[in-house]
């Protein structure tokens, strides 16, 4: 499609489709005002879901599948750390143990030698 960014594009308008499609086809139904209850930190996913998409697309040539999905990997384990700890998102409070820190530190050992070329 020319470039990295219109592919992404075009990824999450083939994206939407598919979904608007399976929402009709399962009878989902959208409550009008609805979308006003959402708090606010809710709408970040779409933000965040974007900027990996495109990041994705333009960093993945770059660095290689296995290298990026390591660096990938690693943040998301970051983010669940921090999740779990402060229960935040809704979800429940879980202490970072040692053992949970010394698998994450596992994780990064391992991104370091995936990405060292």
């Amino acid at each position: 499609v020319g470039s990295p960014l219109w592919g992404a594009i075009a990824n999450f308008a083939i994206g939407l489709v598919v979904l608007v499609a399976c929402a009709a086809l399962l009878g989902a139904r959208y409550i009008p005002g609805s979308a006003a209850q959402v708090p606010a930190w809710a709408w970040l996913g779409g933000l965040l879901g974007a900027a990996y998409v495109a990041a994705a697309t333009v960093l993945g040539p770059r660095l290689g599948g296995m290298a990026l999905l390591a660096l990938v990997l690693v943040g998301q384990l970051g983010a669940a750390l921090l999740v779990d700890q402060y229960g935040l998102l809704g979800f429940p409070r879980i202490e970072v143990t040692p053992a949970r820190l010394l698998g994450a530190a596992l994780l990064v050992v391992g991104t370091l030698l995936v990405i060292r070329r």
